[in-house]
């Protein structure tokens, strides 16, 4: 069918933003093609989620199975494998989370598909499907195209896709699935959570975002003296808490948090694709660094070239003044 599937994740009675970053992405791609969304979410009670996919997708396949197994890949490929092979989609959109990195290649193996990883831009041209991969450490993006084929898999890098509002009423499809064989050699216990310090930076408003331009653990406290003139807190990149300078709990990135705040006033970071991808989602980027040809003015809605020892405070002075 001419169609696009993305595969809805959950967890902790939560749908994760990637799905819905992908859904949104799935949903441009199909009123441009004029194609049907579908949405398939798995799991012992997807109702609710069920309801939520379809303000986006035209029809949600909610499917509910008999053993605990949505969190593991192999039980949700046996029911993919199983949808996909009876309606054929053009594309299958996956989110590249950890979860997705385990289902999508051993998916496509089953139903003999091409697959496309971590990609940062997905478009459908000429009946073909082209897609954005990053590479060499971020500092090339290579454009493929598949030959023409039967179903694509593709999965999303978490947080390059906007999560834009809808507010269709998909249909939804319930069905039942009973799993034949048993995948008792991998158990799902449950989820081991990170301990959390004093501070949670995906809840802040306003980021102050530090990087290896700081220079010295000492000088720390610039940024800190800024994070409190506006009302915000002290979050970094990778080097940071591999020197030692801050907790991870502070780290931004793909092996750190993403984040989504108001503001990220990104201070001496240079701007590696693993950091940017945990704060594309900002509503407003604000980065001050010496070197102009730094990636992350990139992604940047304002940016001051210039050195940070000398702007940060003088910065920091003029909020603390205007704020009286």
């Amino acid at each position: 069918m001419a169609e696009i599937l993305v595969v809805a994740e959950h967890r902790q009675q939560k749908l994760a933003d990637v799905s819905l970053q992908i859904l949104s992405k799935g949903r441009q791609l199909a009123d441009k093609a004029g194609i049907e969304l579908i949405a398939v979410v798995i799991g012992a009670d997807v109702s609710g989620y069920a309801e939520e996919l379809a303000r986006w997708a035209d029809k949600v396949l909610a499917v509910k199975i008999d053993t605990p197994g949505e969190s593991l890949a192999e039980p949700c490929q046996k029911i993919l494998s199983s949808i996909i092979k009876d309606r054929k989609p053009k594309l299958v959109l996956i989110g590249h989370s950890s979860f997705g990195m385990d289902l999508a290649p051993s998916l496509a193996v089953e139903l003999d598909a091409p697959l496309a990883t971590d990609c940062i831009d997905i478009s459908m041209q000429n009946d073909s499907i082209v897609v954005t991969r990053s590479i060499y450490n971020g500092k090339v993006n290579a454009v493929y195209s598949f030959v023409p084929c039967e179903i694509v898999i593709v999965t999303g890098r978490i947080g390059e896709f906007a999560s834009e509002e809808s507010d269709r009423k998909g249909e939804i499809e319930k069905i039942d699935f009973r799993l034949e064989e048993d995948l008792g050699y991998k158990v799902f216990e449950g989820y081991i959570e990170q301990e959390v310090g004093g501070v949670d930076i995906t809840q802040a408003d306003v980021l102050v975002s530090v990087g290896r331009g700081l220079k010295d653990k000492e000088n720390i406290e610039m940024a800190e003296e800024l994070a409190r003139a506006l009302g915000g807190i002290v979050a970094c990149s990778r080097p940071v808490v591999d020197s030692g300078w801050l907790p991870a709990e502070h780290q931004v990135g793909l092996s750190g948090k993403t984040v989504k705040p108001k503001l990220y006033l990104a201070l001496g970071i240079s701007g590696a694709f693993q950091h940017t991808v945990g704060l594309k989602g900002s509503e407003m980027i604000v980065v001050i660094n010496k070197d102009a040809r730094a990636p992350i003015f990139s992604v940047a809605d304002y940016g001051i070239v210039d050195d940070i020892f000398k702007v940060v405070p003088a910065l920091t002075q003029k909020i603390i003044e205007l704020k009286g």
